[in-house]
């Protein structure tokens, strides 16, 4: 490719992540809200123990877990950092999804997404930047700033309170909304995952030989951890589901917009892309198996 058209290819890609990326992130976060309702914060007080324990899962061991792949695994320190951020990132309408597919408790999914979108705007800042200070040398990148997390999840709540407005005010607009955001949804995220790629092409085989292992290896232990902790909890297999599922579905639109928009390093977005390439398969092929054994 002559380098004119290098330069070209990079400013359209540079385009797509800095001008696509906030509405992709905010129809993906329009078709969440257009599922959630006030009643889906209610189960926390009604139902404390599934609630606590999916909590218990995403915040405290799935970073835990995250760091000890990082670290055995030997990642880069971008490649770390990045893998970090995605632990930190609460789940999404895809983890709703497959919930469904899978006869998950999907109620709860809702709740522990809607629950973990207010979290995380305490918690992903904390953690990514633990995770800056300790794989990366001084000044290599910027740590996350208050400030930038909550322009970062204004991108992320604004759409999310459109979207259960029009659910509370328009039940039948919703309905119709619903199906097509989640499309557009989709297509946008495929369009920032090929963003990615396509900018980081000359490393992309060395960046998939370093973290795809790694990302495969978190994600299958993430919703392994998910299901079978809530059984020693004694939860239900239904709850037992829906939190393993929402443990290894992860918002990688997020944390590919925190990466490339916020900390600008692509690279960091690369585990993100590169996971939720995997995880369409692998929370497939989780829920054939946890639905082998009706018991």
């Amino acid at each position: 490719m002559k380098p004119e058209k290098e330069t070209i290819t990079l400013m359209q890609t540079n385009t797509l992540l800095s001008v696509v990326m906030p509405i992709a992130l905010g129809i993906i976060m329009l078709g969440l809200g257009l599922s959630l309702k006030t009643e889906d914060f209610k189960r926390v007080v009604d139902y404390p123990k599934d609630v606590l324990t999916g909590l218990f899962c995403q915040m405290l061991l799935l970073p835990a877990f995250c760091f000890l792949v990082a670290t055995g695994f030997g990642l880069s320190p971008e490649l770390a950092v990045g893998l970090m951020l995605l632990s930190a990132s609460p789940g999404g309408p895809v983890a709703n999804l497959y919930s469904h597919l899978s006869e998950g408790d999907v109620a709860l999914n809702i709740t522990l997404t809607a629950v973990n979108s207010i979290l995380t705007l305490f918690t992903l800042p904390l953690i990514v930047n633990l995770s800056i200070g300790y794989f990366m040398q001084s000044g290599e990148v910027v740590p996350l700033q208050f400030s930038e997390v909550s322009k970062v999840f204004a991108i992320v709540l604004v759409p999310v309170t459109i979207g259960m407005m029009i659910k509370a005010r328009w039940s039948a607009i919703s309905k119709k909304l619903d199906k097509t955001v989640k499309i557009i949804s989709a297509v946008f995220l495929a369009l920032v995952i090929i963003a990615v790629v396509v900018k980081e092409k000359e490393h992309m085989a060395d960046y998939f030989r370093q973290v795809g292992i790694a990302a495969l290896f978190f994600n299958v232990l993430s919703m392994t951890a998910g299901f079978y902790i809530p059984r020693l909890f004694k939860l239900g297999k239904k709850q037992a589901i829906a939190i393993g599922m929402e443990i290894g579905i992860h918002n990688g639109a997020l944390a590919i917009f925190i990466a490339t928009n916020v900390l600008h390093k692509t690279a960091i977005g690369i585990p993100a892309a590169i996971y939720s390439l995997i995880m369409f398969f692998t929370a497939a092929a989780f829920g054939i198996l946890v639905n082998i054994r009706k018991n």
